[in-house]
């Protein structure tokens, strides 16, 4: 096992035990992770979330995702950030058929939607054992979003050809070749603001780069908050960043400097859809506008990853973290992670990824009426679906100040 699992799995095995401690640290003022998490703000986070949809659903390859990436950059230059940078790379479009499409038409939350089964098959008048799912698919009519403004922002088409994507870096004072990469991506689809995929997790990773980079605050291992790109061209631009990166790991460039252009990766966290958890179709079709009682932060790890095991303890560190500080809603763990930007990395690093709940069996399987679709729009989301996704924000927050040993002075 390399030394950078065996670092993990101390660290893990220390939180899990001193995890119920936690809890009572959390109301303590001389807990630096409880001194952090406080720093969340709903309104903050709004603002941040609110920010993004000014460039409509920042699809690939149009001149609205590239003015995305701008501000993004900005924003992380005014946090004070340090090493704001980018990865550059070219997309080309995959032959037609050379992979899945989604069907144009999207579920509609107030009426029944045709073509409804049953998760084993059946259909609405059967007896499936799973519930019900809803056909999924991507939106590209601009005729399907009702509100023209949002009709205008989303007009232009994407082209190939050159892309970026932005990121910044909490150096690390005792270990700054090691590092931890908290991630979302910035594009999306559907004709739409992209709320919740990914704004949500934008937003989330913004918020903790913002909160990281403080006066103050200080960790022994590095951070790096990423924004990929192209994800939702089949994870392009995290792709790019594992092809160009990974091989760098751990060099110190120049010798003798103590500077590391990519420390050796320790985990990697990634957020996707963090603000929707209304609980199944029912048998007409219809989704619930309101959250259900149940909802909760999801950390999926891969169970067929080369890396499973680690992956899995990673996880429940996020689960231990959750636990001590989170204010409203708590975190469970899956073992079904799946076509989000942690995948490229899985096979690399311990990775996982936070979203409101498992993307095989809940969003594929209709839950998510926003999902790629007119919907996900700002008005379409409360402050209880807000919410959610600070309480994401806390959970990796206090997981990732703990695993880099933060500190706050001031």
């Amino acid at each position: 096992m390399g030394s950078k699992l065996r670092f993990i799995m101390t660290t893990i095995a220390g939180t899990v035990l001193i995890g119920m401690s936690q809890l009572s640290l959390a109301q303590d003022g001389d807990d630096p992770i409880a001194q952090l998490v406080s720093r969340l703000d709903l309104e903050t986070y709004k603002t941040t979330l609110k920010g993004l949809t000014q460039f409509g659903d920042r699809r690939q390859g149009t001149s609205r995702n590239r003015a995305a990436v701008d501000w993004i950059e900005e924003q992380l230059i005014s946090y004070g950030c340090s090493n704001v940078e980018r990865v550059h790379y070219t997309f080309t479009t995959r032959p037609r058929g050379s992979r899945r499409r989604g069907a144009a038409d999207t579920p509609d939350l107030t009426t029944p939607t045709g073509g409804l089964v049953g998760r084993n098959g059946s259909g609405p008048g059967g007896s499936s054992i799973y519930g019900y799912r809803s056909p999924t698919g991507v939106n590209r009519d601009l005729e399907a979003q009702p509100d023209e403004r949002i009709r205008l922002l989303n007009a232009e088409e994407p082209v190939d050809g050159p892309r970026s994507e932005v990121y910044c870096t909490k150096i690390g004072t005792t270990s700054p070749d090691e590092m931890y990469i908290v991630s979302a991506h910035m594009d999306g689809h559907g004709v739409n603001e992209a709320v919740n995929d990914d704004g949500s997790g934008t937003a989330l990773v913004m918020e903790l780069a913002r909160i990281m980079s403080a006066s103050g605050v200080e960790t022994e291992r590095s951070i790096r908050f990423a924004l990929w790109n192209n994800e939702e061209t089949g994870l392009n631009g995290s792709s790019a960043y594992v092809e160009q990166r990974k091989d760098l790991q751990g060099i110190e460039e120049p010798a003798g400097s103590g500077n590391y252009p990519e420390p050796t990766w320790l985990g990697m966290i990634q957020h996707d859809m963090m603000l929707w958890d209304h609980g199944a179709p029912r048998a007409d079709g219809i989704v619930s506008w309101d959250q259900r009682v149940e909802a909760d932060v999801n950390i999926e790890f891969q169970s067929v990853s080369d890396l499973a095991d680690d992956s899995m303890r990673l996880a429940f560190v996020f689960k231990a973290a959750a636990d001590a500080y989170n204010t409203d809603y708590p975190a469970t763990v899956g073992p079904h992670m799946t076509n989000t930007d942690s995948t490229p990395f899985m096979n690399e690093v311990p990775s996982i990824s936070l979203r409101e709940n498992e993307r095989g069996s809940h969003t594929g399987g209709g839950w998510n009426p926003t999902w790629h679709s007119p919907l996900d729009v700002w008005t379409n989301f409360t402050d209880k679906d807000f919410r959610l996704g600070l309480n994401a924000a806390q959970t990796t927050l206090a997981a990732v100040a703990k695993l880099t040993g933060a500190t706050v002075s001031e």
